[in-house]
């Protein structure tokens, strides 16, 4: 069993938008430090509105342009590394950013920075859903 690697950041608390574990099957691509071009098929494990940390083989430095492909949606963009740590086996954790926020590359929905399963709106949608599932008849056929 591995366990997770933790890191010291100066930007630890400071985050933009909500992080979601997520694994999302994706293409990168981009030139390795000798100029080769490199595609490697990996997944997410973080996704946010401004980027994602991946899992990769390829020996990417901080500050290089890559281009992710979803391979869910067949669709394509251009981040910056801005985090490289060694990972488990050789495979790295690598830090993505966006050219700009894309809330919707995920195709997740990430929640407002104040949700809360506590909030009455939260608590509302399950009274909701258990008065709408008690109140159906049974249509059970005999």
């Amino acid at each position: 069993m591995s366990s997770p690697i933790t890191r010291q950041s100066q930007f630890a608390n400071q985050r933009r938008s909500q992080r979601i574990l997520f694994a999302v099957p994706v293409r990168v691509s981009g030139n390795l430090p000798n100029g080769t071009h490199f595609a490697e098929h990996t997944s997410t494990l973080i996704v946010n509105a401004h980027g994602g940390l991946i899992l990769l083989k390829a020996p990417v430095s901080e500050g290089k342009n890559l281009t992710i492909r979803n391979m869910r949606t067949a669709e394509e963009i251009t981040c910056a590394v801005v985090d490289v740590n060694p990972g488990v086996k050789g495979i790295a954790e690598v830090g993505v950013e966006f050219e700009g926020p894309n809330p919707r590359f995920w195709r997740a929905s990430f929640p407002p920075a104040d949700w809360s399963p506590r909030s009455p709106e939260a608590k509302q949608a399950t009274s909701k859903q258990i008065t709408t599932s008690a109140a159906k008849p049974s249509t059970a056929k005999k």
